[in-house]
């Protein structure tokens, strides 16, 4: 949904960010795993309960999931293993975010959140192995509300607000709902 409504001023204001990261020498594997590092300095904030801090720094971090590829492009950089780095590493950073959360929860002893975590980081897991698997079946499966750019979006933004538990629902929910109508998409492309 993302893409489909801001995705092509983004990417344009990204490469043009790209183009000019491509002059310092920085590559975009190195911001691949400056992401990481800076979703997982974002998991301390988060595990210390501060929400608001946490989600203007998880919006930033999320720059760097657009900034690896862009740069990739603007260097003429683009390969097989980075991006299958960036998708991997985009995985551990989503789940070492949920992690802060999570460890926040169960110091607080909040089990609904707890489980909302662990429904989202599911939801989140399958949206990108259903895609990914499409993929290599050779099906197109890019489809759904709760993509990655989404998923971060809306928990910097629910995060900014102090409203966590509520970003827990919607993206528990969400991402297993996009999980599964991309299981559908997949069928209905195989069973015209």
């Amino acid at each position: 949904m993302f893409n489909s409504l801001f995705g092509a001023g983004v990417r344009r204001i990204m490469l043009a960010i790209g183009q000019r990261l491509v002059k310092t020498g920085i590559t975009p594997n190195m911001l691949t795993v400056s992401g990481l590092v800076l979703n997982a300095l974002v998991a301390i904030v988060l595990g210390s309960g501060h929400f608001f801090f946490g989600g203007i720094l998880t919006l930033i971090a999320g720059i760097f999931d657009m900034l690896d590829g862009a740069v990739a492009r603007a260097g003429n950089k683009v390969s097989t293993f980075g991006g299958f780095l960036d998708s991997t590493l985009d995985r551990y950073s989503e789940a070492v975010l949920l992690f802060g959360l999570m460890v926040h929860f169960l110091i607080v002893a909040d089990p609904v959140a707890v489980a909302l975590i662990y429904a989202t980081m599911v939801g989140s897991i399958l949206t990108s192995y259903a895609r990914a698997r499409a993929e290599a079946a050779g099906l197109k499966n890019e489809s759904g509300l709760f993509q990655r750019p989404e998923r971060v979006i809306l928990l910097g933004a629910l995060l900014i607000f102090q409203i966590p538990v509520v970003a827990l629902w919607i993206l528990a929910v969400g991402s297993n709902l996009t999980a599964i109508y991309r299981v559908y998409a997949a069928y209905r492309q195989t069973h015209p």
